[in-house]
């Protein structure tokens, strides 16, 4: 049995623990809301050294199987210099606007159109993927192989069409052509589907030369550093990771950071799997297809202040057609926000895992689901939050009651407490004694108050990453003056009405008798004011509406224990 005084300090442990978490996940969020940090202005040209690549960005191809022709083992050098800029291929869909260049197919530019980069730019597209200097991301594919030249990333592809829009089909196709010296003709093909992030990429081969093709496929993510706040500590976890992460059908879901590139080469063999370049909200991946293994790599290119982090695959068995013979190689790439309808449309396994709850996901995802449920009926993420709030508060109103209950009692025995202490003075061995008789006797279990309420804080917290990582609730509005519940409150109404109910919970608890005690309960209303101040304000609403709930709850079985 705890006393009154380590029941209060395991509390403010758990609320100090809570403070740490916000204050790591405040910094997160200023370094991402910084002026300028969201928005790309448009720019055609590419930037230094992000054009064509260069040979070392292109993948060696896997060893050929021992029944394959004798061939050159050497990956076919790339001519030098890279082919000037081109016109870019814009395409215009439902979701997104998009450019690619000719000068190696790549994807260069992707913006959200559904996505704005703020609530007051509401015409402004979020920028997912862009080469503008001096950051960079682009997704990059193109076949492999040895012996013959293969349309990579690195070759100069035309187009005869350079303006796409969706307008009123389902789907588009853009199409860029390739022929190699040998005779071999190729079409690289971006098909672009309404309602959807992902894009699928087919690589057709007309095998016009006079001996057999063998050929594999490959995609890779490029970007520079995007800089990150410190970790979480003893947590395991960043408030929101940026980075690359892999997803193998053996060793599942795990992150590759920048660091980790730097100090080895990611090779990875798996039947299955996916790779990706991950953001806050956001995500980029490569979902191999149509083979039956695979191969994980990355690498790091650039000079030490401009590195270019790589993430690819490529197939490990290769396709092989005869002389005259057709076919095609398939991949696709998902390239937008981490909206978990989406993710699950892509039908690849562990996808969701991108949206990034941390250790608390079991607990999460429920909520999320819930969350999203009632959303479908109010369509409204703000009484959402509040109607959630309300289901929470629901299944744990038994140990709320009994936390109540308890902190009720003990408040009936604080002026015998407060006589006992004074009658002790200093003899905290005797105080202490005394202390649990009055307990005894009075049937008061002192950590009924404490241990209700540490059951709780996990699902507390794992409500805190739903609402905070959740893209679905990015620029949602509620009423009134809230028109972003990601950002925060613009007149700090919430975070005023949030203190305002912790310091009518302390009031309603019973009292300290330790006066240092005292002294710091009494701060902690103002403490996590001041932090709340530039919360976001949907953090902010469930915390409010959570603290009304608790103070109805207590005021009233404070009141009936009272009238005994």
């Amino acid at each position: 049995m705890f006393s009154m005084e380590v029941q209060r300090m395991i509390l403010f442990a758990a609320l100090a623990l809570v403070l740490v978490m916000l204050w790591q996940s405040w910094v997160e969020f200023r370094a991402q809301h910084a002026p300028g940090a969201a928005a790309v202005a448009p720019n055609t040209e590419p930037a230094p050294g992000s054009g064509s690549a260069a040979a070392e960005d292109i993948p060696d191809a896997p060893a050929l199987p021992a029944a394959a022709p004798a061939e050159d083992g050497a990956p076919t050098p790339v001519d030098a210099p890279a082919p000037a800029a081109a016109r870019l291929i814009n395409i215009t869909t439902d979701l997104v606007r998009a450019q690619i260049d000719p000068n190696g197919g790549d994807l260069v530019r992707v913006e959200l159109l559904r996505h704005p980069v703020s609530v007051d730019a509401p015409d402004t597209p979020f920028v997912l993927m862009h080469r503008d200097a001096p950051k960079m991301f682009v997704a990059q594919s193109g076949l492999i192989g040895v012996g013959r030249e293969y349309p990579n990333h690195a070759v100069e592809y035309s187009a005869a069409q350079f303006e796409y829009d969706l307008g009123t089909r389902d789907q588009l196709e853009a199409v860029l052509d390739w022929r190699a010296p040998d005779g071999a003709v190729y079409k690289k093909i971006f098909r672009f589907t309404r309602d959807s992030y992902r894009i699928e990429i087919d690589f057709q081969i007309d095998n016009r030369s006079a001996r057999p093709w063998d050929g594999f496929v490959y995609g890779q993510l490029k970007q520079t550093r995007v800089e990150q706040p410190g970790s979480m500590g003893f947590l395991g976890r960043l408030p929101s990771y940026h980075g690359a992460a892999v997803y193998t059908a053996e060793d599942k879901y795990d992150k590759v950071s920048y660091d980790d590139m730097l100090e080895e080469t990611l090779a990875l063999s798996t039947a299955s799997g996916w790779v990706s370049m991950m953001q806050h909200y956001f995500v980029a991946a490569w979902l191999p297809r149509g083979a039956d293994s695979y191969q994980f790599y990355s690498g790091v290119g650039g000079d030490a202040a401009n590195r270019q982090y790589r993430i690819g695959y490529k197939t490990a068995q290769p396709l092989r057609l005869a002389p005259g013979e057709s076919g095609v190689i398939r991949t696709a790439l998902f390239a937008g926000p981490k909206e978990q309808a989406q993710l699950r449309e892509q039908q690849a396994d562990g996808l969701l895992l991108t949206v990034d709850y941390g250790w608390l996901t079991p607990i999460a995802d429920p909520l999320f689901w819930l969350l999203d449920k009632i959303h479908g009926m109010v369509h409204n993420w703000g009484w959402s939050i509040v109607l959630l709030t309300l289901l929470v508060k629901a299944v744990f109103y038994p140990l709320s009651a009994a936390s109540y209950r308890s902190m009720a009692k003990m408040r009936k025995l604080t002026p015998r407490l407060k006589t006992l202490k004074e009658r002790h003075g200093n003899d905290k061995q005797k105080f202490q004694q005394e202390m649990m008789k009055l307990y005894k006797s009075e049937k008061v279990n002192p950590a009924g108050g404490c241990l209700p309420i540490l059951v709780q804080i996990p699902v507390f917290i794992a409500l805190y990453w739903v609402l905070l990582e959740s893209v679905e609730l990015r620029q949602a509005g509620f009423m009134l003056w809230l028109k972003d519940l990601s950002i925060p409150d613009p007149y700090f109404v919430l975070p005023l009405i949030m203190g305002a109910s912790m310091l009518a919970q302390h009031f309603l608890n019973p009292a300290p008798v330790d006066p240092l005690q005292k002294k710091i309960m009494m701060a902690m209303p103002v403490v996590f004011t001041v932090f709340f101040l530039w919360f976001p304000a949907g953090l902010v609403l469930y915390w409010v509406v959570n603290n009304l709930l608790s103070i109805a709850q207590q005021y009233h079985i404070t009141r009936k224990y009272q009238a005994i």
